[in-house]
């Protein structure tokens, strides 16, 4: 059965996303909003500016692009392993791209269609 665009299941996937940017970053985010289409699940997020964020942009710009980019890497690793454990959902892919000047996130989790 394919996930349906409930409160239910917008709160699950809102949770799941925060929990694994508190993992990851040591605090959630100040805005998520999630949508079901499905097959595609996205995700709007603003996330914190983290002090050695902030740090490394100042004194290391490259190495913070190079840092954000593995750690949006580790995300979706995460958010899609989470998602398939949690709520046994199929993945077909995943895919985001983090704005780091504003903090801005979207995340698209593109489900396996049943048939």
């Amino acid at each position: 059965m394919p996930l349906t665009d409930s409160t239910e299941n917008r709160k699950k996937l809102s949770h799941i996303y925060n929990e694994i940017a508190k993992e990851l970053f040591g605090f959630g985010t100040t805005m998520l909003k999630v949508s079901i289409d499905y097959p595609i699940i996205t995700v709007h997020a603003k996330h914190r500016r983290s002090p050695r964020s902030a740090a490394l942009e100042g004194e290391a710009p490259y190495l913070k692009h190079e840092v954000d980019y593995y750690m949006s890497s580790i995300y979706k690793k995460k958010i899609r392993e989470r998602l398939e454990q949690e709520l046994g959902l199929s993945i077909e892919a995943v895919l985001r791209d983090y704005d780091p000047p504003t903090q801005w996130a979207i995340t698209n989790v593109i489900l396996q269609e049943t048939e």
